[in-house]
């Protein structure tokens, strides 16, 4: 951090004990002030923010009810099996982008 630079703003922050104890341990071991330990770890760290995925679980449910609907005719016998090897692939891949957004896969940055 800039040694030129004046800080004559101040910003509180409520915390147990347990979790002031444990910032002002990592800054000593950082061998940093806590306010530029603070600074450095707000400005620094990424923080990733998981995208809305309400459509994508609505849009799943649909493909599952589906699923369930073409089960049910074939085991009634309404018609014969079919190879659902791609759908079952589609339906991976929905899978992985949604623990992709779960995950963090988007960043958010100041």
């Amino acid at each position: 951090m800039s040694e030129n630079r004046k800080r004559n703003q101040t910003l509180s922050i409520r915390l147990t004990p347990a979790e002031k104890d444990a910032i002002v341990k990592q800054a000593a071991k950082a061998r940093m002030s806590l306010t530029d330990y603070i600074l450095t770890s707000a400005l620094v760290t990424e923080i990733h923010v998981a995208e809305d995925t309400r459509p994508l679980i609505t849009e799943l449910k649909r493909i599952g009810n589906n699923l369930n609907q073409i089960s049910t005719k074939i085991n009634v016998g309404a018609f014969q099996s079919y190879n659902f090897q791609e759908v079952i692939d589609q339906q991976k891949l929905i899978y992985e982008e949604l623990y992709r957004i779960g995950r963090g896969g988007v960043t958010w940055q100041p």
